[in-house]
């Protein structure tokens, strides 16, 4: 992937090196326990974070905006602003505008408007305080234990928590999690699915749009991409960790369903085409 003389973003936090502690309400269980009973109440969850968030002392104006100095860092910088670029002009088409969401760099644990969260959960998207969260443990992690390497994998991981940014600035995000609160949890998660999978095919808008615009792809670079969505797959992970396979129990898609709707995006580069929840 031809990254290194692109933009860097102006949204990134670099937070890494700060260590935080769960907090009693806010920081730990009991703010993420609070918004998961809002989510199934049919309350919206940022009003409850925001009686936490002050409650806690969190505030999320307390922003701190450094450039990363590191490879990596950079790297995500670059790709940060490309989607910036892909969805700004998208939205104008729309004729709508685009906020451009923050992504937070941290190591281990991290303190956000969802909650107290640690590595393990890996890179997520909050959409109270519309931020990326990414502990870069997580793409060695993707090219060791996942077995998909490769800097244009990387991206696709950023640019999938991107689209759930669309989702959310698009509504579509709220109107799902009003559905999920009337239904089984089976039905719940295939709405899960359906939400993982278009913000899948909004990574492959984005790699549509920044290859025809400033021509970023090197030979290899979608496969590895691809292996990448076939890697994260539901089915291939409880495989590898439980030894078998439960559909009902997905919230993020197949192998096969991730690289499906990737491939629709990236050959399309349309919104229109990336309608999971048709049928």
């Amino acid at each position: 992937m031809r990254w290194e003389f692109g933009r860097r973003s102006d949204n990134v936090e670099d937070k890494r090196g700060k260590k935080v502690s769960p907090g009693v309400i806010g920081g730990g269980i009991g703010g993420l326990i609070l918004t998961l009973i809002a989510i199934f109440l049919g309350v919206d969850p940022a009003i409850i974070n925001q009686i936490i968030l002050q409650d806690d002392g969190y505030s999320g104006s307390t922003q701190t905006t450094s450039q990363p100095r590191d490879e990596m860092g950079q790297f995500v910088s670059v790709v940060l602003a490309d989607t910036e670029d892909t969805w700004n002009s998208l939205f104008r088409r729309m004729g709508k505008n685009y906020r451009e969401p923050r992504l937070v760099l941290f190591d281990d644990a991290v303190e956000s408007a969802c909650g107290y969260a640690n590595a393990a959960v890996g890179p997520f998207y909050c959409p109270p305080d519309q931020k990326v969260y990414l502990d870069l443990s997580f793409f060695r992690d993707l090219k060791n234990k996942l077995g998909a390497p490769g800097d244009f994998a990387r991206a696709y991981v950023v640019a999938h928590e991107v689209g759930h940014h669309v989702q959310n600035l698009m509504g579509i995000s709220d109107q799902v999690r009003s559905v999920q609160n009337r239904v089984s949890q089976v039905e719940a998660n295939k709405l899960s699915v359906k939400l993982e999978l278009q913000a899948d095919c909004f990574a492959g808008i984005w790699a549509h749009h920044a290859q025809r615009s400033r021509q970023i792809l090197e030979p290899g670079d979608i496969e590895e991409a691809l292996n990448a969505a076939a890697s994260i797959g539901d089915d291939r992970l409880q495989r590898q960790s439980r030894g078998y396979v439960v559909p009902e129990s997905f919230t993020h898609g197949s192998s096969a369903q991730r690289v499906k709707w990737f491939k629709r995006g990236i050959q399309s580069g349309s919104v229109d085409k990336c309608n999971t929840f048709a049928g």
